[in-house]
C-alpha cells in the first residue's frame, strides 16, 4: 500500500472527527472561566472549574480503556460524542447566578472532560489497528496534528459566534463540531477482529496489564510522564513571562498564537522521521529543544526575543506530535489494547498535572525565572529517560508480552 493512498483512505474517517473534536474543545476553552464568572464564581473558583476538564479525563482514563475493550472503539467514540453534546447542553443551561448555577455548569465541564478521555483513547486504538506498522508514526502524528489544528482554529470560530450570540455562541460552535464528528464516526465501519482476538480481549483486566507491563510503565512511562510535564508547562510560561516583562495581553496572545502555528506546521515531517529512523530521533530532540527554550526564556526582555523563544518552544513540541501515542501503540498488546492505553494515558495526564505544579512551587520560593529554569530541567530529564528506554527502530519493535486469560487474577 502506498503512503499517499493510505493517508487519503483514512483522511475522513480518522482525521475528520479528530479535527472536529479539537475544534469543539478549542472554541469553548477560552470561555470556561468567563462563563463561570458570569454565573457568580470568583477567579479562584473559575480556575477550579476549568481544571475539571483535566480531572474528568484523569478519573476516566482507565474506565475508558475498559469500555473500549468491551464494546469496541467505534461505539466508544459514539458514546463520547453523545456525552460531549450532553455536557455542552448542560453548560448552556441558564440558571442565573449562584451556587446552584455553578454546580450545574461544573457538572457539564466534568462530563466533557470525561468524554474527551473516552474519545481520545478509542480513536488512538482504532487508528493503531487500521494502520500498518511501518506508517504508524506518520498516522498518529497526523492524528495529533489535526487535533491541534482544530484547537488552534476553534477560538477564532468561537469568537465570531460570540459576536452574534454572546458567550453561548462558543458552545454552539462546539455543539455543531461535536455533532459533525459524531456523524462521521457513525458512518465509520467497525474494526474486523477475529473471534480469537475478541475472546482474548474479553479476558483482559487492568490488573493483568499492570502485572504484564509494570517494567515498561516504570521506565519508558517515566519518560512520557516527564515529557508531558514540560509540554503542559509550556502553555503557562509564555503568558506568565510576557506579563512579567510588561507586555500587553494582546502581545502575549499574538506570541502564543505564533508558537501554536509553528507547532501545527511541523507534525507530519516528525512522523516520517519516526517511521524511517526510529522513535528516539524525534522523542529526544523534542524534549531537548523544549528544555533549551525554557532556559532561554528568562533571558528575553521584549516581544521580539520572547516570540523567537516561543517559536523554538513550538517547534520542539510540534516535532513531538504523536510521540506519546506512537510509543504506546508500539508496545501495547493486541488483545486488550484499549486497557493498556488507558493506563498509559494516566501516566501522561499525571505528568500534565505535575508540570505546572513544579513551576508554581519553585516560583513561590525562588521567583518566576527560577521556576522556568527548573521546569526546563524537566525536559532534559525526559530526554535522558526517552533516550535510555525508547525502542531503537519501528521495524524492530521490542517483542511484547501477551496479556491473556492466564494472567488474570
Amino acid at each position: 500500500m502506498s503512503e499517499e493512498f493510505h493517508l487519503r483512505s483514512i483522511a475522513v474517517t480518522a482525521y475528520g472527527p479528530a479535527t472536529l473534536f479539537g475544534l469543539a474543545q478549542g472554541s469553548m476553552l477560552p470561555v470556561i472561566a468567563l462563563s463561570a464568572i458570569d454565573r457568580g464564581a470568583s477567579p479562584s473558583i473559575a480556575a477550579l472549574i476549568g481544571a475539571l476538564l483535566g480531572i474528568g479525563s484523569i478519573v476516566t482514563n482507565i474506565p475508558s480503556g475498559i469500555l473500549a475493550t468491551r464494546i469496541g472503539e467505534r461505539k466508544s467514540m459514539l458514546v463520547a460524542a453523545i456525552a460531549t453534546a450532553a455536557g455542552l447542553a448542560v453548560c448552556l443551561v441558564d440558571l442565573g447566578r449562584g451556587a446552584g448555577a455553578l454546580l450545574v455548569y461544573a457538572a457539564g465541564i466534568l462530563l466533557i472532560g470525561a468524554a474527551s478521555s473516552v474519545y481520545s483513547l478509542a480513536r488512538q486504538s482504532y487508528l493503531t489497528e487500521m494502520v500498518p506498522g511501518h506508517m504508524r508514526a506518520r498516522a498518529l502524528s497526523a492524528l495529533g496534528g489535526t487535533m491541534r489544528l482544530g484547537i488552534f482554529l476553534g477560538p477564532f470560530l468561537g469568537a465570531g459566534a460570540m459576536e452574534l450570540w454572546g458567550l453561548p455562541g462558543a458552545y454552539y460552535v462546539s455543539l455543531a463540531a461535536t455533532a459533525g464528528a459524531g456523524v462521521i464516526v457513525y458512518r465509520v465501519p467497525d474494526l474486523e477482529l477475529s473471534d480469537q482476538r475478541r475472546a482474548a480481549a474479553a479476558q483482559v483486566t487492568t490488573r493483568s496489564v499492570l502485572r504484564g507491563y509494570w517494567r515498561t510503565f516504570v521506565t519508558l512511562g517515566a519518560g512520557v510522564l516527564l515529557l508531558s510535564a514540560i509540554r503542559q508547562t509550556r502553555q503557562v510560561v509564555i503568558p506568565l513571562w510576557a506579563t512579567h516583562i510588561g507586555l500587553s495581553p494582546t502581545a502575549s496572545s499574538v506570541i502564543y498564537g505564533v508558537a501554536g502555528a509553528i507547532d501545527v506546521l511541523t507534525f507530519y515531517p516528525a512522523g516520517k522521521v519516526m517511521d524511517v529512523y526510529g522513535r528516539r530521533w524525534v522523542a529526544v530532540p523534542s524534549a531537548i529543544i523544549m528544555g533549551i527554550s525554557f532556559l532561554l526564556m528568562p533571558a528575553t526582555h521584549g516581544a521580539v526575543t520572547l516570540a523567537f523563544t516561543a517559536m523554538i518552544m513550538g517547534f520542539g513540541n510540534g516535532i513531538g506530535s504523536g510521540i506519546v501515542m506512537t510509543l504506546a501503540a508500539d508496545i501495547s498488546p493486541e488483545a486488550g489494547r484499549p486497557t493498556f492505553l488507558g493506563i498509559w494515558r494516566e501516566l501522561a495526564d499525571a505528568g500534565s498535572g505535575t508540570g505546572p505544579v513544579i513551576l508554581s512551587l519553585v516560583t513561590a520560593v525562588a521567583g518566576l525565572a527560577a521556576g522556568i529554569l527548573v521546569s526546563g530541567s524537566v525536559g532534559f530529564a525526559a530526554a535522558a529517560a526517552l533516550w535510555t528506554w525508547t525502542p531503537e527502530s519501528p521495524r524492530h519493535v521490542r517483542k511484547k508480552p501477551q496479556v491473556t486469560a492466564g494472567l488474570r487474577r
